[in-house]
């Protein structure tokens, strides 16, 4: 067959495969994704009236909004005619402005909503507030909706599923006397809009992209990884340009549409998400507490962490107690790392203040998107060093799946949706961990790579790069000033230059002249001087403020428990562990069809639902249990990546187990230990893809012979 027969053929199937994909895309998007619409085609659309009849505790303002008098009768009345499962809530500020990253998707994230606005009493209606719908006997639960977002004025009636039929509805605004919402009113027996995603569809289009460079036909497949080709470098640069364009979108999203992040409800805590800002603001200010108001009653409390006792303060009127802060010694403080706030939201209030006065707070989720993109960048460069290790002539493909796989196991998609302050020491303790290990494991080099600068050679062990050293320890030292948690990651450090510390512990017992272990000295100056410039700080800031340099005041928030005396039992070890990497999916009627699951336990401990468990979240991270084959073990070794990957794992462990004692059940935890995981899946998953036998033209970490 001749070579134009063959580019026919090929642009053929080409065309084809993009049709059916083009085709596959529009199904999913008009009918799957808006099976609503569908669903609703029958809904005779009729209405009692143009405004509902109110019950005596909502009071109707000038502008058509409601007022709250008495929560305990505050709903508003109509009647479905069984046509139609939803109701619609009508507002009298139409503003459905892009608000949220989930809208992109095509779904709302109502549980962030409340951040947008304070409660109790206000000048302008509240646009994001809770509601619970009853009908034919049955009651959903409390919800958040938001006027701003289409998709989120849809309600779905509590029985329909199980009977059908016409009924009265009442929809009870869940807010405190004094609260104005911005409802005019509910319609039953509506037709859910048909809504098309752009974002969406990008997302299925992406997803169609890799399926298509992943075929065995690809030719993605026939190239080889060469790190030194500008066409290569191009791509990659080219790869981030799109990740940056979309951050700087998102970052401009979320400091143009920023409103109030606090909040509070009379009789209740204050709910105040501007942690990070706050600390900013004290750090300009040469204080190292929040400058926050401290009630007396508060001060004076015997035990302000006990739960009852803040209820019955709060039930005397005591305000504001903020949640999730810490409380020490008559003073609010953060017992989250103070290095995001140092880097992020103190300079961009510089920067501000030279055109505001007083310059601007930074929303969390923006500095949740910078580092994000940071972890993007250095997470991929990460992988694409560990493969080049393991098997220098693995195929672009190979490195492409890494990489996605390596995103989507270290549960980053997670902190894209949830972007408020909870996210950005996870999100900045991704960033510096995989930026330090990049620089470790890039410390020593390549085979093919021309000789290293600034080397130190100590005995027979392979020479290392101090600036290399120094850089990974400064990365992973900063955890401390994130999550510190990851600061544990710098174990690591064992396994990847396990030679040189098996050559200094040689020199040091040996009878060398102090000259010759001039190179001992500077290896050891270049991990431990980096990394005491970042402790040393750290721990007189906990100092200062907490007595003791390894207290970062999380013992003092207030919260859920008493966290001075909090001990998880044991009772609970076992369940969370299985919740954590095992928990099945439950799917439901609605996009994204999937539903939390709730995550019940013998004994009392914090435990959020989930969606899943890491590896049902993530099923090739199920790869890491071939190690237990030993051609694949022989594969990874002869690169010399076996002591990390098993040593990944404990610490994978390790971190679990002191999610477990400390946090109890959070989906945000999984990042602790999910991405150390994956890094050991993705090291399993290219010895399989890859061929062992170029692994001979590597030089592995511990300088032996292939």
């Amino acid at each position: 067959m001749s070579t134009s027969s063959v580019s026919n053929a090929h642009r053929h199937k080409t065309a084809i495969f993009a049709l059916l994909a083009a085709a596959i895309i529009l199904l999913l998007e008009c009918f799957a994704f808006n099976l609503q619409f569908w669903s609703t085609l029958g809904a005779s659309r009729d209405s009692v009236s143009a405004l509902n009849t109110l019950g005596p505790g909502l009071t109707r303002q000038k502008d058509g909004t409601l007022l709250v008098t008495d929560p305990t009768t505050a709903f508003l009345s109509t009647k479905a005619d069984g046509s139609s499962p939803y109701v619609r809530l009508d507002s009298a500020e139409s503003t459905f402005r892009f608000t949220s990253p989930s809208q992109v998707w095509g779904f709302v994230d109502t549980s962030q909503n409340t951040e947008g606005a304070p409660k109790g009493k206000s000048k302008s209606p509240l646009t994001s507030f809770h509601i619970r719908l009853d009908a034919a006997g049955h009651a959903s639960p409390v919800r958040s909706v938001s006027t701003g977002i289409s998709n989120s004025r849809y309600l779905r009636l509590p029985y329909f599923n199980s009977a059908p039929r016409t009924t009265d509805i009442k929809v009870w605004v869940d807010e405190p006397a004094g609260t104005r919402v911005d409802i005019t009113a509910v319609h039953a027996n509506v037709r859910v809009p048909f809504h098309a995603s752009w974002g969406r569809v990008a997302a299925m289009v992406a997803l169609v992209a890799l399926l298509a460079l992943w075929m065995p036909s690809s030719a993605l497949w026939r190239i080889r990884l060469d790190t030194s080709s500008i066409r290569q470098r191009l791509a990659f640069v080219g790869f981030m340009l799109v990740i940056s364009a979309f951050a700087v979108l998102l970052i401009a999203q979320s400091i143009w549409t920023s409103g109030s992040s606090a909040f509070r409800k009379p009789g209740n805590y204050t709910y105040d998400f501007n942690q990070y800002g706050h600390m900013a603001d004290s750090l300009l200010h040469g204080r190292v507490s929040i400058d926050l108001p401290v009630p007396n009653a508060l001060k004076t409390a015997t035990n302000p962490y006990d739960p009852q006792t803040r209820e019955m303060l709060l039930d005397q009127g005591v305000t504001p107690i903020y949640w999730d802060y810490s409380f020490y010694r008559g003073h609010w403080y953060s017992y989250f790392g103070v290095l995001p706030a140092l880097l992020i939201f103190v300079p961009y209030r510089l920067v501000t203040s030279l055109f505001v006065p007083g310059g601007l707070m930074l929303p969390a989720g923006a500095a949740v998107v910078v580092l994000l993109s940071a972890f993007v960048l250095f997470g991929s460069l990460l992988v694409i060093r560990l493969l080049k290790l393991i098997n220098p002539k693995t195929s672009l493909a190979t490195v492409s799946m890494a990489i996605t796989m390596f995103l989507l196991g270290s549960q980053a998609g997670y902190l894209a949706f949830r972007m408020n302050f909870y996210s950005v020491p996870f999100a900045a303790s991704l960033f510096l961990s995989a930026m330090g290990l990049w620089f470790w494991m890039g410390s020593a080099g390549y085979q093919d790579e021309p000789p290293r600068r600034h080397i130190i050679a100590i005995g027979t062990a392979p020479s290392l790069s101090w600036p290399h050293l120094a850089a990974g320890s400064l990365c992973l030292a900063a955890n401390l000033g994130c999550r510190p948690t990851f600061v544990l990651v710098a174990l690591l450090a064992f396994p990847i230059f396990w030679p040189q510390i098996r050559a200094i512990f040689a020199k040091c017992s040996s009878k060398e002249k102090p000259g010759k272990r001039k190179a001992v000295i500077g290896a050891l100056t270049a991990v431990l001087l980096p990394a005491l410039a970042v402790v040393l700080p750290l721990c007189i800031y906990n100092a200062v403020r907490f007595g003791s340099p390894i207290d970062f005041g999380e013992r003092y928030q207030i919260t859920v428990a008493d966290m001075t005396h909090y001990r998880n039992s044991l009772t609970n070890l076992l369940p969370t562990l299985g919740y954590y990497l095992f928990l099945p999916l439950r799917f439901s009627r609605e996009f994204p069809f999937l539903a939390i699951n709730p995550t019940p336990l013998a004994s009392w401990s914090y435990a959020e639902p989930l969606v899943g468990g890491l590896f049902v979240l993530c099923p090739a991270l199920l790869l890491v249990a071939l190690l237990l084959v030993p051609g694949i073990r022989r594969r990874i070794r002869r690169s010399g990546l076996l002591r990390i990957v098993l040593a990944a794992l404990p610490l994978a462990l390790l971190l679990l187990l002191i999610d477990i004692g400390k946090g109890g059940i959070g989906w945000r935890y999984m990042i602790d230990f999910g991405w150390l995981v994956t890094l050991a899946a993705l090291v399993v998953a290219s010895a399989i893809l890859g061929d062992a036998r170029s692994c001979r033209n590597t030089t592995p970490l511990d300088g032996s012979s292939p």
